[in-house]
């Protein structure tokens, strides 16, 4: 990977119910069991955002909680925006975010952190973003990146549209009138879909990346979730969502170079491995810039990555020593394993799980 560098107050309740995920699975054998009987951890972490974290983080707290029977760990899949707002608020010990904490937010202040610290982006989970969509009759979808763009802006309105025969001509595309499906809260999935569509059909794609979907076009739906749902139960239904969620819905290929390429773990991790830091920031924040503009087809561009947002140093120096104990356990080989396992991630690069513990062995 190119990496140039690396470097409570008490917890305001939160006013949506965190789901809470106490419950220790049997399943994580015999090791977990050994682990649990020396662990000498205790306490409780409550912790939000990313949707695309979702079935990662119920594996990680399920092994972690077993090797630890006296952690209690809170994860609400509320969104990489939500979980930004309430960890910056102190309601949250850390938060998931799909979307690496920018420069306004880094500037000002985290009420969990100790005063005159911050904030840090760690790379925890790596996941292809998959175009799913359910249209009568139709298996295989070929999409290059403009037509992508003008189908969630609302430029190209029905499935036999002219641009998307030329890409798929032995499909047999019918009338039927698209219906694209966005998320309709803030997201970083949606941030890191505009990112690319941004980046690779800037001519149609004239909105710059963000959080909230930009254009008011199609149908939004609330969470990962939400948009698998409303693609699944529609007709001529399209949207985005981690591809761990895309379960027997249809996935388009993406254009890469010459070649169409359906997404894998590894083609999203070779993305991450070839891209550079974030310029600009502190020498222990890991937010990378992903190269959307590849030609290279073992190469996956629409991807994401998915970070911890941790304090450098805690308000509360017990509660920062049990976080730094769970997100080192989620970047770790292990955890990177379990993810894959559970929730078809592409685990981190040997490279940048160092880089990942390097950090978190200076957090306090």
């Amino acid at each position: 990977m190119n990496l140039k560098r690396y470097g409570r107050p008490a917890v305001i309740a939160i006013a949506a119910a965190i789901v809470l995920s106490s419950c220790a699975s049997n399943e994580a054998g015999s090791t977990a069991t050994d682990d649990a009987a020396a662990s000498t951890l205790s306490g409780t972490i409550n912790a939000a955002g990313a949707s695309s974290q979702g079935s990662a983080q119920e594996a990680w707290i399920s092994a972690f909680q077993t090797a630890n029977p006296d952690v209690t760990i809170n994860y609400d899949p509320s969104g990489s925006g939500a979980g930004r707002e309430t960890f910056i608020a102190g309601g949250t010990d850390f938060a998931g975010s799909d979307s690496y904490l920018n420069d306004e937010e880094l500037a000002g202040t985290f009420a969990a952190c100790a005063p005159d610290s911050t904030a840090v982006d760690l790379p925890v989970y790596i996941s292809p973003i998959a175009v799913i969509f359910n249209v009568e009759g139709v298996t295989d979808l070929n999409l290059d990146a403009d037509t992508l763009a003008k189908i969630f802006t609302g430029a190209i309105t029905t499935w036999n549209d002219p641009a998307i025969v030329a890409l798929n001509a032995d499909a047999d595309l019918p009338a039927t009138a698209i219906t694209a499906v966005h998320r309709s809260d803030d997201s970083g999935t949606t941030k890191n879909f505009a990112d690319y569509l941004f980046q690779a059909a800037p001519d149609v794609w004239t909105e710059k990346p963000a959080d909230p979907f930009p254009y008011q076009t199609g149908e939004g739906a609330q969470g990962t979730s939400g948009v698998v749902d409303a693609v699944t139960n529609g007709t001529g239904t399209i949207g985005y969502a981690d591809a761990s969620r895309a379960g027997d819905l249809g996935v388009a290929k993406i254009q890469v170079g010459d070649e169409f390429v359906e997404y894998t773990a590894e083609a999203a991790a070779a993305v991450v491995d070839g891209s550079p830091l974030v310029e600009g920031r502190a020498d222990n924040d890991l937010a990378i810039k992903l190269d959307r503009l590849t030609t290279d087809a073992s190469h996956y561009p629409l991807v994401l990555v998915s970070y911890a947002l941790v304090c450098t140093e805690y308000a509360d120096a017990e509660q920062g020593a049990l976080v730094k104990e769970y997100v080192s356990y989620m970047a770790s080989e292990d955890g990177q394993v379990e993810a894959a396992a559970s929730a078809g991630a592409a685990p981190l690069s040997t490279d940048l799980q160092a880089k990942v513990a390097a950090v978190l062995e200076t957090i306090k």
